[in-house]
């Protein structure tokens, strides 16, 4: 099942992407950014309510809280320096190079999750950073 939803994702990431680039044409990037977190917020909350999920709210840990506001912030850093590059160039340029994100992702979680680094995902990690080094230039 995480596989379906990890490609329902990626597909959804794309059309994020495409449907982004079309409706920021003469708008503020930071308002655009804006005005889709609102989006996001509405439609999480909603799920939050149909899945009856809020009453784990009381159940949060401190720890959590701290690294999900953290999340948070750099979710919103990540979203207002993608849309203004996402104004600036164009899609098909920004969206692999923003992917990088996978490689970092790789190398921080190996630093502050512990997790293995085997000499495949190393393999790929170098696989990504060429195709994207192809696909900007």
């Amino acid at each position: 099942m995480w596989f379906i939803l990890a490609l329902l994702s990626a597909v959804f990431a794309a059309l994020t992407s495409v449907l982004a680039k079309i409706g920021i044409d003469g708008v503020n990037s930071t308002l655009a950014t804006a005005l889709r977190t609102v989006v996001v917020l509405i439609m999480s909350w909603a799920m939050v309510f149909i899945t009856n999920a809020q009453g784990g709210i009381s159940d949060i840990g401190k720890k959590s809280w701290i690294f999900l506001i953290l999340s948070g912030i750099a979710t919103g850093a990540s979203w207002l320096c993608y849309y203004k590059a996402i104004q600036l160039g164009e899609v098909s340029k920004v969206v692999p190079i923003d992917k990088l994100s996978i490689i970092f992702t790789f190398i921080l979680a190996f630093i502050f999750l512990h997790e293995k680094l085997t000499v495949k995902s190393v393999i790929g990690c170098v696989l990504i950073a060429l195709g994207t080094l192809l696909t900007v230039l």
